[in-house]
C-alpha cells in the first residue's frame, strides 16, 4: 500500500525549493548585472590607461632620436601584467611595447575605440592629430575571473545560510501545523462512545471548516446511535412483557396436555421463547452497555458484586460448574452494574461453550482484572477476532444469541479498559480464555499479564 503523502513535507520541501530557485534566479540575474557593471568599469579603465600612457609616451618619443626599431618598455616590477599596449606612428609602425605585449596581438593597425581580438578587449585613440596612436588590450579571462569571484562571494553567503534556511522552513511548518495535528490526534484517540464536539485551541482559519465539518458529523452520529439505542431498549422492553405472557401460557398447556404427539411441539415452542426471551434481556443490556454512565467518581469494590453474580448462577443450578478465586477486595472505577453485566456474559458465554461437567474458573484480581477460562476446542485466530462482534458466534452448538461477548467488549472500552480473548489458554493445550482488564487503554498495553492458572 502507498504510504500516504505528508503534509509537512510537501510544504518543507516546497518551500525550500522555491527558496533555492529564486535564489539561483537571484544570483543568474545579478551575475548579468554584474557582469554589465565590470564590462563598463573595466572599459573605463581601459580607456584611462590608454590616454595616460599615450601622454607620456608622445613626451617620451619626441625628445629622442628617431629609431627604426620598436622599443620594449621595461616593467617597474616582476608582478604580471593585466594590461599590454603597443604606441604606433601615423603609418601604422609599432614604436613601444609594454614588457608582456604579445606582438602578434598588436601586429595589425591600431582601431579608435574598443573591440575585441583572440580573447581580448581593447581600446584605441590617438595624439597629435594622429601622429601617434595606442592600443591597450586587457584579456577578457581576467574580467571573467573577476566575475566569478564576486558571483562566489554572493554564492557562498547563500549555501551557508540554505541549511538554516531549510531548517527555519521545516520548524515553522511543525510549529503551524500543530492544532492540526492536535485535531487529529483529538479524532483519532475517540471511539464511538465519545462524541463530543472536538475542540481545538489555535487552529488556523484554513482548517476551521474541517473542524467544523468533523463536529457536524459527531452530532449526526450521536443522533443516529442514540436512536438506535433507544429503539433498541424500547423494542426489548416492550417485548419482555407478551413474550412472558406467551412463555407462561406455554408452559401451561405444557402441563395441560398429557403424552402424545402434540407435546414436543408445545416443549419446542417453550424452548424458543425463552431463548427470545434471553435475546430480549441481551438487547437490554446492549442498549445499556453503549450508553453512557459506565464509570463513577470513586473507586468501588467489584468483589460482592462478582460474589452475586456467582449466586445467581448456583441459584440457577449451574453453581457446582465454577471454580471462583476471589480477593478480599478489589477497587475500580467502573459502574457496578456495568460490571455485573460483563461479568454475567462472560461466566454465562463460558458455561454455554464448554463440554457438560467441565469446570469454569473465574479469577478476580485486586485490581479489578476479571478472568473467565473453559475447557473446549482451540478457536482459530481468525474466528477469535470476529467474537467481539454482534450476532457472531464461534461453531459450537451450545446456546446463545452471539451478543455476549459483544456487550462485554462495549462495556470493557466504554469504561475505558480491554477484553482480550486467548486461545487456547496459555500453558494449556486448548481451552478458551477472556480477560477484562479495566486498567489496560484501548491503545495501549496488552493483556499479556494473563493471570496464571
Amino acid at each position: 500500500m502507498r504510504r500516504p503523502r505528508s503534509l509537512r513535507r510537501d510544504l518543507s520541501l516546497g518551500v525550500a525549493l522555491g527558496i533555492v530557485v529564486l535564489w539561483l534566479l537571484a544570483i543568474l540575474l545579478a551575475s548579468q548585472s554584474l557582469r554589465h557593471e565590470l564590462n563598463e568599469a573595466s572599459d573605463g579603465a581601459l580607456q584611462e590607461v590608454a590616454e595616460r600612457v599615450l601622454s607620456l609616451a608622445v613626451v617620451e618619443l619626441t625628445n629622442t632620436a628617431d629609431d627604426a626599431r620598436a622599443r620594449l618598455i621595461s616593467p617597474l616590477d616582476g608582478d604580471d601584467e593585466y594590461l599590454t599596449y603597443a604606441i604606433y606612428d601615423d603609418e601604422g609602425r609599432v614604436l613601444l611595447y609594454s614588457h608582456e605585449a604579445h606582438r602578434k596581438l598588436f601586429a595589425d593597425k591600431s582601431r579608435l575605440g574598443f573591440w575585441n581580438r583572440g580573447g581580448y578587449r581593447l581600446y584605441g585613440t590617438e595624439a597629435v592629430s594622429g601622429a601617434y596612436r595606442i592600443a591597450v588590450a586587457e584579456p577578457l579571462e581576467h574580467r571573467h575571473e573577476a566575475l566569478a569571484r564576486a558571483l562566489a562571494m554572493l554564492a557562498w553567503p547563500i549555501a551557508a545560510l540554505l541549511p538554516l534556511s531549510i531548517l527555519w522552513v521545516w520548524w515553522l511548518t511543525r510549529a503551524r501545523l500543530k492544532p492540526m495535528h492536535r485535531l487529529s490526534e483529538a479524532v483519532r484517540n475517540r471511539d464511538e462512545t465519545d462524541l463530543a464536539p472536538v475542540v481545538t485551541q489555535g487552529l488556523q482559519a484554513e482548517f476551521l471548516p474541517l473542524n467544523a465539518s468533523i463536529n457536524r458529523l459527531m452530532q449526526r452520529m450521536s443522533r443516529a446511535l442514540a436512536a438506535e439505542r433507544a429503539f433498541t431498549s424500547a423494542a426489548a422492553h416492550e417485548l419482555r412483557t407478551p413474550i412472558a405472557a406467551a412463555l407462561a401460557q406455554s408452559q401451561r398447556l405444557a402441563r395441560e396436555l398429557e403424552q402424545g404427539p402434540q407435546k414436543p411441539r408445545v416443549m419446542a415452542l417453550e424452548a424458543e421463547l425463552k431463548r427470545l426471551a434471553r435475546l430480549a434481556e441481551k438487547l437490554l443490556q446492549l442498549a445499556r452497555a453503549e450508553g453512557a454512565g459506565v464509570l463513577r467518581e470513586t473507586p468501588g469494590d467489584l468483589v460482592p458484586i462478582l460474589a452475586l453474580t456467582l449466586e445467581d448462577f448456583r441459584t440457577e443450578g449451574q453453581g457446582d460448574r465454577l471454580r471462583a478465586d476471589l480477593p478480599d477486595e478489589a477497587l475500580s472505577r467502573i459502574d457496578p452494574d456495568a460490571f455485573g453485566i460483563l461479568a454475567r456474559n462472560l461466566i454465562e458465554n463460558a458455561l454455554n461453550h464448554s463440554p457438560a461437567g467441565t469446570a469454569v474458573e473465574v479469577v478476580l484480581a485486586g485490581s479489578g482484572r476479571l478472568s473467565v477460562a473453559n475447557d473446549g476446542a482451540t478457536i482459530p485466530p481468525d474466528t477469535l477476532a470476529r467474537l467481539k462482534q454482534r450476532f457472531e458466534r464461534a461453531r459450537t452448538d451450545g446456546p446463545g444469541s452471539g451478543l455476549g461477548l459483544a456487550i462485554a467488549e462495549s462495556i470493557a472500552r466504554s469504561a475505558g479498559g480491554r477484553l482480550e480473548l486467548v486461545s487456547p489458554i496459555p500453558g494449556r493445550p486448548a481451552g478458551f480464555l477472556a480477560v477484562f482488564d479495566p486498567e489496560a487503554q484501548a491503545t495501549g498495553e496488552r493483556a499479556a499479564k494473563l493471570p496464571g492458572r
